[in-house]
Order: structure tokens, then C-alpha cells, then sequence
């Protein structure tokens, strides 16, 4: 299940760890000799990996199930063979005091995203949660340290279920140019919109809401910074975004479309023209299955923003 991803491992015996391809030539060395022989030979830390960052067999996939019209995940973070600080023992049949450890698992991610976040609040304090999360979306890596597609831990190209928008950039989030912002009244509709009952609405927002009295949205209506379109759709599917501009006063910035086998994107306006800081714009993207609708593919598609100093990135997912 590992595929030819190597988790870090405490081992009690002389032992190491090998992915499956390593394992294959092991297994025909051992059939191939009578007398095979074998060292572990220990030579350090060795740096300089291109093909990180890798996604991992453990990482969680989608599209969800419960919301289906949002992708997701996210977005990737560091999260496999992570050293970092550790905290003494509290175990009674073990004398390790290490100040340090290596592990694995969305214990390590979410704290590298929660510190990103931190980081950019602090450096931009008006920004709300939803404006966070979309510099963080909007400015991801979708290549490895190669350049060349992130894989998943079958050494086949990660698709966007995998990836989400790409690998956390933190540098480049701190100035995404333009962001995605949401307004916590935008999740009421988005909840009613989901049908949610009163009480499942109340638990989430510790506050009575009536959705009869509430306007509802669809899950794609959501001022997200990605698109979840659905493939079966002869209808076609049109969704408003507004982006903010927290980037130069000045500024304007012309799409760029990548659109998935089978589906013709219509962005208007094509351009967006900014003449000062927070300034708010309204564009429509429309899916439509084209006349040549073959087989959809959930490869990294997207929209794209571009100004001569900024690039923000939506990614589209079909299913």
C-alpha cells in the first residue's frame, strides 16, 4: 500500500525500509541465488530528491462525498518523514528521552498549513479565514522540485483529487494578488442551499438560523478559489466569483483558460482592471459540454488570472 513511498520507521532489530520497486529486485536477488548475501550500509541524510513533493499513499483523496460541488482537498503540505520537536515520554516501558522525532500523517501537514496561515495573518490581519485559504489555493506548486507533474505514490501523475490546487507555497502566498473572499452570511446560504436541518445548522454556527427566511446557493455559487463541475450536466453551469485585489492599486489581468476534455469554459469579462486596493470584481464562468464531449478528465485544468506580477490559479474538477 505504500507504493514506492518509505516511511521513516523505529526498527528494534539491524532493519531498513524499502519501497515496492526496491523490493521487486530484492525478491528476484533472492530467487536468483543460492547463497544471497546482504549488508545496510548507513550513509547519512542524502538531500536533493526531484521528485518531491511526492503525494502520499495515506493522503486523503476526493471529491467528497457530502459536498461534492466544492473540491477537495485543498490543498498538499509536508507531511511524510518529518523531523521535528518531540515531547518527553509518557510511557512507562520505554527509557527514550529524544527531544526530537520523525513521523508522518496529517500531524505533521496540518501543523505546517496551520503555521503558513499564522504567518500570513500576521503579515496581513484584515485578511479573514476565506481570503487565507484562497492566497494559500491560488499560489500552490503543481510540479515538483524537477519541474515536472507531482506523483502520487504509484509514480503516476497526481490528478486534482490528489492535489487539490498543488503543494503549499508559502513565499508566493504572501502576495497572491487577487483573492477569494467569503462572507460568514455566504455560509448560511451555502448550508441551506444544502438542505442542512436547523439543528445539524445550529451545531455549526452555535446560532439559530431559519432557512426559509435565508437565501440558498448552490455548492458551485460559493465564492471558492477552485470549480467542481459535474460531467452529466446537458444543461450548462454557470457559477459568479469576485475576487479582491490585495495586490498593486494598478493592475489588470487577462484569463487564461485550460478546460477539461469535453467541456468549453466562457469567462466573461476576459479582462479585470483594478485602480486601487481592495477593490472588489465580478466575473461569470459558464461549463458547457462541448460537441466533441469525450471522456472527462480529473488531469490539473484550470483558470487563471495573470497581471504582469501575479498569477492566481483556480484549479476545475470534472466528475
Amino acid at each position: 500500500r505504500y507504493g514506492y513511498n518509505t516511511l521513516v520507521d523505529a526498527h528494534v532489530l539491524p532493519a531498513t525500509n524499502i519501497n515496492y520497486e526496491d523490493g521487486i529486485k530484492l525478491l528476484a536477488y533472492l530467487n536468483s541465488s543460492s547463497s544471497p548475501t546482504a549488508s545496510i550500509v548507513f550513509k547519512g541524510t542524502i538531500i536533493g530528491d526531484n521528485t518531491s513533493p511526492m503525494v502520499a499513499w495515506f493522503s486523503s483523496r476526493g471529491p467528497s462525498t457530502s459536498s461534492p460541488g466544492i473540491l477537495k482537498p485543498d490543498i498538499l503540505g509536508p507531511g511524510v518523514n518529518i523531523l521535528a520537536a518531540w515531547h518527553n515520554s509518557v510511557e512507562n516501558n520505554t527509557n527514550t528521552k529524544s527531544n526530537f522525532n520523525v513521523i508522518s500523517g496529517t500531524s505533521m501537514s496540518c501543523p505546517h498549513l496551520s503555521g503558513v496561515a499564522a504567518l500570513l495573518k500576521s503579515a496581513h490581519p484584515d485578511w479573514s479565514p476565506a481570503a487565507i485559504k484562497s492566497a494559500i489555493m491560488t499560489t500552490a506548486d503543481q510540479t515538483n522540485l524537477g519541474n515536472q507533474p507531482i506523483l502520487d505514490q504509484s509514480l503516476l501523475a497526481a490528478d486534482v483529487y490528489s492535489t487539490g490546487a498543488g503543494h503549499v507555497n508559502p513565499a508566493r502566498a504572501n502576495d497572491p494578488g487577487l483573492v477569494y473572499d467569503i462572507e460568514p452570511q455566504d455560509y448560511v446560504h451555502y448550508l441551506c442551499g444544502l438542505n442542512y436541518t436547523h439543528r445539524e445548522i445550529f451545531i455549526i454556527l452555535q446560532r439559530k438560523v431559519n432557512c426559509s427566511t435565508e437565501s440558498r446557493i448552490s455548492e458551485g455559487q460559493l465564492n471558492y478559489p477552485s470549480f467542481s463541475v459535474r460531467s452529466n450536466e446537458s444543461a450548462d453551469q454557470t457559477y459568479t466569483r469576485t475576487v479582491t485585489n490585495v495586490g498593486e492599486a494598478n493592475s489588470s489581468y487577462i484569463v487564461e483558460v485550460v478546460a477539461p476534455q469535453g467541456i468549453d469554459v466562457i469567462v466573461e469579462p476576459r479582462t479585470l482592471h483594478f485602480s486601487k486596493l481592495n477593490q472588489k470584481l465580478t466575473y461569470k464562468i459558464t461549463f458547457r459540454r462541448s460537441a466533441n464531449n469525450g471522456n472527462t478528465s480529473v488531469s490539473h485544468r484550470y483558470v487563471l488570472w495573470k497581471s504582469a506580477k501575479n498569477s492566481v490559479r483556480s484549479p476545475i474538477a470534472v466528475s
